[in-house]
């Protein structure tokens, strides 16, 4: 099958932005801080070339990250009566329509534009990507850059280096994970030079968690699964679970964190059932060289190599724990 989709360049994307244009902006389900702040970053960016521009996802910001939308813009939710026909979306940090959850499915027009850096996917738009690229929030970065050469806009606007070092921090685990490059150093280091208050932007995203989000995470020790020898750990957290406990699903964010850090465990599982339906929520880490974006496209997901997520549906928790082991199989020496 031919892809239908033209590869883009930067200078290329940086020629379409300050076209006045009507602009929707989407980025993925269960929003981290690269989904939104690369989704703000670039939406600062068009507001002041004078381009109308809306951010929207299919679920809301989680409440450790409004800071990158205070004073933006309110709900990125869209009812469908907002849903208009734009002249121009663009998706950010969204390996795949499946990403973007319900809200690709309710557009009314193709996405025109697909900016990423996920190694596995799917592209649906005219796209630029790249996997070398430690954040999304770094490539729009560098689009920042070259319209400022440009003489486009006149400086990088605060929230935009705000946001952006948010997105780089966000997906490198505050510069400890592998993707951490030369390139995202400089660039913070670049951000900080510039007046972005580094420490406050990380006590947002690190230094302050709801209560429930402890009492979920105590929860992940004591359920923790574990197989092959303890190389496999595996957490089910389902409705009826999230609900005894009354934590919300945005307090389930760190926990396959939680479980990777156990001592011995090389890929770490965690899977949630957002609502009482078939339908779980799987996200999946790696210590090692196991790609677990290659375990999560099996299922239409997709992500980095040591990072990844996947939508199964499946008749109860440990169906969907059991298929994905299977999948596993495939990329682990056992």
């Amino acid at each position: 099958m031919i892809d239908r989709f033209r590869a883009l360049t930067l200078e290329q994307i940086a020629d379409e932005l300050p076209k006045r244009k009507n602009t929707l902006i989407l980025f993925h389900v269960r929003p981290d801080a690269d989904a939104v702040g690369s989704a703000f970053a670039l939406r600062e960016l068009l507001r002041v070339m004078g381009v109308p521009v809306w951010c929207a996802c299919a679920d809301e910001i989680p409440a450790r990250l409004e800071f990158l939308a205070d004073g933006a813009q309110g709900s990125v939710l869209l009812d469908d009566e907002l849903i208009i026909d734009y002249e121009r979306i663009i998706a950010v940090d969204s390996a795949s329509p499946e990403q973007l959850g319900s809200l690709f499915g309710r557009l009314r027009r193709d996405v025109d534009i697909m900016i990423d850096h996920h190694a596995r996917g799917r592209a649906y738009a005219d796209h630029y990507i790249d996997p070398n690229a430690s954040a999304t929030g770094e490539i729009i970065y560098r689009i920042a850059k070259i319209l400022l050469s440009r003489e486009v806009i006149d400086e990088i606007p605060e929230r935009v280096k705000n946001c952006v070092y948010a997105a780089i921090s966000g997906d490198t685990g505050s510069f400890k994970y592998s993707n951490t490059t030369p390139t995202a150093m400089r660039i913070a280091a670049d951000l900080v030079e510039s007046g972005v208050d580094h420490a406050a932007i990380c006590s947002f995203l690190y230094d302050s968690k709801p209560f429930g989000q402890l009492v979920a995470e105590s929860e992940a020790v004591r359920g923790a699964r574990f197989y092959e020898n303890g190389r496999v750990a595996t957490l089910l957290f389902d409705y009826e679970l999230r609900e005894s406990l009354c934590v919300s699903a945005e307090e389930l964010d760190t926990l396959v964190d939680v479980i990777r850090s156990i001592e011995g465990v090389e890929v770490a599982v965690v899977i949630k059932q957002p609502e009482p339906t078939d339908s779980y929520r799987v996200s999946l880490r790696s210590k090692n060289d196991v790609d677990v974006a290659a375990v999560c496209s099996r299922f239409g997901g997709g992500g980095h190599a040591r990072a990844a997520g996947c939508t199964i549906v499946a008749d109860s928790a440990e169906a969907a724990e059991e298929k994905i082991l299977d999948a596993l199989q495939f990329h682990m020496n056992y």
